[in-house]
């Protein structure tokens, strides 16, 4: 692009960060050359000057300087660098898709976003393998825990993205996860209502990383400590050594789940952080393993999503097959997907 170009954003494209805008409007810059022309002024909106990350508003003039030259169509995306193994591992884990949102059935292993160490190998990283012939790649609204498995949901356009994204903050979505637990959690339903707060220090075990939970009654009073609900409901069990549970968040805090099963003394199978790796379950109800294979796999998984449609309005129900390890549990265990009601808790509802 040669010259000094001046673009309004248009009424159709809500708020978006600039930087997005931008990438949006020319794919072939990238976002170090976005923070670089902001940084130097050369990028204004309404004549003033703004960072990579100001958010941009119907009817606002964005000012654009002479773009360095465009990528060869040829080459590889700049954000790409997706091999294609990669690139057809994520493109298999799409559950559902339509021209707003996507759905995967996310593997066990794979990190929903990156952090230290990940470099791009996490689902946000290889979005652009599931453009499908559209301009941007979808972005994540929410979030699972990288050995967690299940659906999770893409948006094509930040219209889509801001839709959902205050679904999940409104509680109009409805998630439903299964799980392994030790023990048998009594009685076969109920709710777990335990505040969490980070726990202190950083070390090698990743204790920054853990949640500690607080009494219902002391959440008030502890610093950092945020309140937390989950419904559990038990769906079939081995004796009284292990359980088939179904879990819904009804808050969506870090680790809820996994860290909500072992407060209550059930923690999930194969939970080294909050089960305890070298932990034995004998029958107590304490203990994430239960030997062999079995132990060495989260059993958490997020079987089911239901929303409404953003666009179309309708009620959308996906539900994700179990992964690989969870279904030779379930064979080993003696336990059916078929024997078991998709929502259990719909009759309390």
């Amino acid at each position: 692009m040669s010259g000094v170009v001046t673009l309004t954003v248009a009424e159709a494209e809500g708020e978006a960060r600039l930087d997005r805008w931008l990438k949006r409007h020319f794919p072939e810059i990238t976002q170090g050359q976005v923070e670089k022309l902001c940084r130097t002024g050369q990028v204004r909106v309404d004549g003033g000057r703004v960072k990579a990350s100001t958010r941009v508003a119907p009817g606002q003039q964005v000012r654009v300087p002479p773009l360095p030259k465009a990528v060869p169509a040829t080459a590889p995306r700049p954000e790409a660098g997706i091999s294609e193994a990669d690139a057809r591992m994520i493109q298999a884990a799409v559950l559902w898709k339509d021209e707003h949102i996507i759905a995967l059935n996310k593997p066990p292993g794979l990190p929903s976003q990156g952090g230290s160490g990940q470099g791009g190998r996490h689902v946000d990283g290889l979005a652009p393998a599931l453009a499908f012939g559209y301009k941007d790649r979808p972005k994540l609204v929410h979030r699972l825990d990288k050995d967690t498995s299940g659906v999770l949901l893409l948006a094509r356009t930040d219209r889509v993205a801001r839709a959902l994204s205050e679904a999940f903050r409104s509680r109009s979505t409805r998630k439903i996860y299964w799980a392994a637990v030790a023990g048998v959690p009594s009685p076969k339903m109920g709710t777990v209502r335990f505040g969490l707060v980070k726990a202190p220090g950083h070390g090698r075990g990743g204790e920054g990383e853990k949640m500690v939970a607080v009494h219902p009654a002391k959440v008030d009073e502890t610093e950092g400590a945020k309140r937390a609900t989950t419904d559990y409901a038990v769906l079939d069990a081995l004796g009284s050594r292990a359980a088939w549970v179904a879990l819904v968040p009804i808050t969506g805090r870090t680790h809820q789940l996994r860290a909500h099963m072992a407060e209550i003394g059930h923690p999930i199978v194969g939970d080294g952080k909050y089960g305890g790796s070298g932990q034995e379950n004998l029958g107590d109800g304490w203990g994430a393993q239960l030997g062999g294979e079995i132990s060495r796999k989260l059993h958490l998984h997020a079987r089911s999503i239901s929303f409404d449609h953003p666009v179309t309005g309708k009620r959308i129900t996906l539900t994700a097959p179990l992964p690989d390890h969870m279904k030779r549990t379930w064979k080993t265990l003696g336990w059916s997907e078929a024997d078991v009601p998709a929502d259990p808790f719909a009759e309390e509802a």
